[in-house]
């Protein structure tokens, strides 16, 4: 009997053993190669547990890469691995899959990477480190970000559209949720946004065993959706053609039910690790992501707990996206290794100018210089609740929260801004929400604004100016590099002064609610001294631009 049981056990494993197949020989710089592995016969137990893909990676320099795979069948006959390169060059690689049965098969390639047109991640200006650049291009990057929170609760028409008209407006970065669910638009009193045969108003991503039941959908936080993760792959496959950076975040609204099927009992805990891991082995590999443990993190978590899965998700990425955690009016990771950039939420003028300059000289006393962003300050036209001071239009009308987005650029900071939500799109079929979801139309132009302020920005090296409130006089911000270019912003209309070096400077008006440039005479200055702008061109804010004449 032994010899007719080893019979029947062999092509048992045969069956089980996967194979493997390489997507391309040659891939550009920041595209990726994917190795799927196909498997016969599904294997026992629980595919996104019990089975283990991992690959290391030789590039052409520098140490290997260890990467992980993915299941991506829900019966488990498919996985997936894939590998970004950065580098140029051959690269040899090799892919294990382990079964829990004790199978285990390795699969070992060779690829070409070759410069492309694809820009690399954000990173961190390491000689400017308060600001942005792209690796790959070297380019310096200015964030103009919006939120977009249940984008992924669209159809894939929907989001195509949002996601192009964002682009055409100039935004870079969305704010995007992989988890979170609730009724309607009333939860944040924006009763307009409503669910539709389009929009779910919900993020899954766990099977659930009562989808329908927004506060008990009946997670099995060890299986994925596998359909909502395919959609956040062709999201970040859009906004890469885009140029748009996606944030990921893993949780929104965390504190309401059925967001979180976890709990602080067992938060931090390896069912809730799983979810992370997974979401980094199978969405890292894109360029144009970053990640966001969680929004408001202090309602439904610990400091430590954030401290423990952003170090996590640091170790897990082989890229190093950029990762940080919204949490509320302060930041409390400053000096750690795994945070690269302060998130902040402060509403209003409590998050303008002052505040982010404040935020800015903490985090240079740290020790530990890093770009600082107003994720949240007020939405536009949104009004929950007047609080202690009343907040009812026009208080957050476009044309303030541009000013305000103007006062944090002027402290050498950034901001996340978000389009209204309470109009624009309409009740209905076609029902949407800026803020909420992403959806929007051409009556809708708050962006408009925000881009003419990136093209002012970008016109000039603007990540070599400081603020230097001590250099400016009343009625005007100040950056500057000395004796070399100067930007004052004067959100009244008024005279301004500072002090200026001496020297001859270009000198040009620009109008942030146009985007026109108006010449000036040269100013020559002929010593270390105040210099008294002249009278703005019209009402309303506007910028000054000094430049040296070499």
């Amino acid at each position: 009997m032994k010899p007719l049981l080893l019979l029947v056990l062999l092509p048992s494993l045969a069956l089980a053993a996967p194979r493997f197949e390489q997507s391309a020989q040659r891939v550009d710089c920041y595209d990726f190669v994917e190795v799927t592995l196909t498997l016969d016969a599904p294997p026992a137990g629980n595919p996104f547990t019990d089975v283990k893909v991992t690959g290391e990676v030789t590039p052409p320099s520098g140490p290997p890469v260890k990467v992980t795979g993915f299941c991506d069948a829900a019966d488990g006959t498919l996985f997936r691995w894939r590998f970004m390169p950065s580098k140029a060059g051959e690269h040899s690689f090799t892919v294990t899959c382990a079964q829990q049965n004790g199978l285990q098969t390795t699969h070992s390639g060779r690829f070409i990477a070759q410069p492309g047109k694809l820009a690399g991640p954000v990173r961190v200006d390491p000689e400017h480190p308060f600001h942005f650049i792209r690796e790959g291009t070297g380019q310096h990057w200015f964030w103009n970000a919006t939120t977009t929170y249940q984008l992924l609760a669209w159809d894939d028409d929907s989001i195509a559209q949002s996601v192009d008209r964002l682009a055409k407006l100039g935004v870079n970065r969305i704010r995007v949720a992989l988890a979170g669910r609730i009724k309607d638009g009333k939860r944040w009193n924006e009763p307009l946004v409503m669910r539709t045969e389009k929009f779910a108003f919900k993020m899954e991503p766990w099977v659930a065993a009562r989808p329908d039941n927004l506060e008990d959908p009946g997670f099995d936080v060890t299986r994925f959706n596998l359909e909502l993760y395919r959609k956040a792959e062709r999201l970040l496959r859009r906004c890469r053609e885009r140029d748009i950076v996606v944030s990921l975040i893993f949780y929104v609204d965390g504190f309401d039910k059925g967001v979180d099927p976890f709990g602080k009992e067992r938060m931090g805990g390896q069912e809730e690790q799983l979810y992370y891991l997974y979401t980094l082995a199978r969405l890292a590999a894109f360029p144009n992501g970053m990640w966001d443990v969680a929004n408001e993190y202090r309602k439904f978590r610990t400091d430590a707990w954030a401290e423990q899965m952003g170090a996590l998700v640091k170790e897990h990425d082989p890229y190093h996206h950029l990762t940080s955690t919204h949490g509320h009016g302060d930041f409390r990771f400053r000096k750690s290794p795994w945070a690269d950039y302060a998130m902040y939420q402060s509403w209003d003028e409590h998050g303008g100018y002052q505040f982010m300059l404040k935020n800015r000289r903490e985090q240079a006393a740290a020790g530990r210089p890093m770009p600082q962003v107003n994720e949240e300050y007020g939405y536009e036209d949104h009004y929950p609740f007047p609080w202690g001071e009343k907040r009812l239009w026009p208080a957050r009308i476009a044309d303030n929260r541009r000013q305000l987005a103007w006062e944090m650029s002027m402290a050498g900071c950034y901001q996340t801004t978000g389009e209204r939500a309470n109009d624009g799109t309409g009740a209905g079929p076609d029902t949407g929400g800026g803020w909420v979801n992403g959806r929007g139309n051409e009556h809708m132009t708050m962006l408009l604004g925000y881009r003419r302020m990136m093209d002012f920005f970008t016109s000039f090296p603007w990540w070599t100016l400081e603020p230097r409130p001590d250099l400016a006089g009343e009625g005007a911000l100040l950056l500057a590099e000395v004796s070399k270019r100067y930007v004052a912003y004067l959100p009244k209309p008024g005279n301004a002064s500072f002090q200026l070096a001496r020297g001859i400077y270009r000198v040009k008006w620009f109008n942030p609610r146009t985007g026109a440039w108006h010449e000036l005479p040269e100013a020559t200055q002929a010593k270390d001294d105040k210099w008294a702008a002249p009278k703005a061109p019209g009402a309303g804010d506007w910028a000054l631009l000094l430049e040296a004449k070499r």
